[in-house]
């Protein structure tokens, strides 16, 4: 390719805010991933599009660089640089997060309580999906690409948030394939290179790899005491916070909505988790959508019903879901219709369903505190009201290098530097509750065994970012 081809194709790259290369690097990783660059297309040369495009040429080299080691381009000495394609060398290794490699390599042997997820699809699933065949039968002159999601699985999530207090239009809806195409599509939509994106610590590790995805910068700030500085995003999730299970109080979800409305910042409430609080306990505050009606909320039913029911929702002001949805027409021209007629009917159910899965969650999240109180005094393990994991400071020691002892010892747990920013959260370690009482009882026992086998490395083990859920 020419570079000239190349510079009329970049466009405006440049007009974003942050380095040079960064920003240049985000434009060639779109165009990449939008298909605009196919695989085997070669790059022009290093010196030639510097020249083109009027920069250094150390820019173009570490734009090139980090798409590199992304595995979006390979770069071979007297072979130039080309987007990478099916004949692409392996990428290197870039991650050692258990839930990551896990996910990639499952392990029938390893316990896998680093990916918080149901790993059972409840009977109501199986029989919606059976339920919606006869529909799906009658089907005609329907082609089945709809990038904002079936119109009855679109009115039934407007509905559900109006029974909320939140009024909602099904036009304020996107249907996308999961909570973390939901963040990855407004990361697209939202953010440039070097832009800033407020975030708690610790956080979502998804939520942080979408935004690094599109190359901005999580900056961590004080979301709770709602006081919202100049970015150009800011993400929270104020219900059974992923990892620690804190609930933002009532106070200060109206503080953070006020600051980000006075600010003009985008927010977002990840509400994944929302409805998976524990059966006595004190139900949590309104969505920040019921405080501001602005605010862009992210659901889904992945995390409450099966992760492989990958449906999920944003709520946002229509020009907001109008540009999602051009972008999920480039990406895949809609998500997958009999999940969605699906999800239709498990919705208006989900209050019910809600009430047996949240009651088994309960019992498992007991089971493992009370094991691992037990088996291993020398961690306090604070118990949460909701969600599906356990955030435990190590009395020594730092979590990658224990993480690593674990997974020896047939569980996978997340380490807590891939989850905060900040880099402040290097001794904690991830655990989900979401197994069976058996499950757990055995994977605290493997734990004790890492444990008092485990000796702390000389100098903390480095853990990349890496993507978990």
């Amino acid at each position: 390719m020419e570079p000239i081809e190349l510079a009329d194709r970049l466009g405006r790259w440049s007009a974003g805010r942050g380095p040079l290369y960064l920003l240049l690097a985000g434009r060639l990783r779109m165009l990449i991933d939008d298909g605009e660059l196919p695989p085997g297309v070669l790059l022009p040369p290093d010196r030639a599009l510097a020249k083109t495009l009027a920069v250094g040429r150390s820019t173009v080299v570490a734009a090139y660089d980090l798409l590199s080691v992304e595995g979006r381009v390979v770069r071979r000495q007297g072979s130039g640089t080309r987007v990478a394609g099916l004949d692409a060398p392996p990428v290197r290794d870039t991650t050692h997060s258990p839930a990551f490699l896990h996910l990639l390599e499952p392990d029938a042997d390893v316990i896998a309580l680093a990916c918080a997820a149901p790993v059972t699809p409840p009977p109501e699933v199986v029989q919606a999906y059976g339920a919606v065949l006869p529909e799906l039968a009658a089907l005609d002159g329907d082609i089945g690409y709809r990038p904002t999601g079936h119109p009855v699985l679109r009115n039934a999530i407007a509905e559900r948030y109006r029974a909320r207090g939140v009024p909602t239009d099904p036009e304020q809806i996107i249907v996308t394939g999961g909570g973390q195409q939901a963040l990855s599509l407004l990361a697209r939509a939202l953010l440039r290179p070097g832009d800033r994106v407020l975030v708690e610590a610790p956080t979502y590790p998804g939520a942080l790899e979408a935004f690094r995805e599109v190359a901005a910068i999580p900056q961590v700030g004080p979301i709770g005491l709602g006081t919202i500085g100049p970015v150009a995003l800011a993400y929270v999730v104020p219900t059974y916070q992923n990892p620690t299970g804190a609930v933002l109080s009532a106070l200060s979800r109206r503080a953070l909505t006020e600051s980000a409305r006075a600010s003009g910042v985008p927010l977002i409430d990840d509400e994944v988790l929302a409805d998976l609080g524990f059966p006595g306990t004190e139900p949590p505050p309104p969505s920040l959508a019921a405080y501001d009606e602005s605010v862009i909320s992210v659901g889904s039913l992945s995390k409450i019903l099966w992760g492989g029911m990958r449906v999920g929702w944003v709520r946002a002001p229509i020009p907001i879901i109008a540009r999602l949805s051009r972008l999920r027409a480039v990406h895949d021209l809609g998500g997958n219709i009999p999940a969605q007629l699906a999800a239709a009917r498990l919705l208006p159910e989900l209050d019910h369903l809600r009430d047996r899965i949240t009651k088994e969650r309960k019992e498992s999240h007991d089971t493992l505190v009370s094991e691992l109180t037990t088996r291993i005094p020398d961690w306090k393990v604070p118990p949460v009201p909701g969600g599906q994991t356990l955030w435990i400071r190590l009395p020594h020691g730092d979590g990658t290098s224990f993480a690593q002892r674990a997974l020896r010892h047939g569980v996978a747990i997340l380490p807590g530097s891939g989850l905060d920013p900040s880099g402040a959260s290097t001794t904690h370690i991830r655990i989900s509750f979401v197994a069976t009482p058996t499950t757990l009882r055995e994977a605290a026992h493997r734990l004790s065994t890492a444990w008092r086998t485990y000796e702390p490395p000389a100098h903390p083990v480095a853990n990349s970012p890496s993507l978990a859920v």
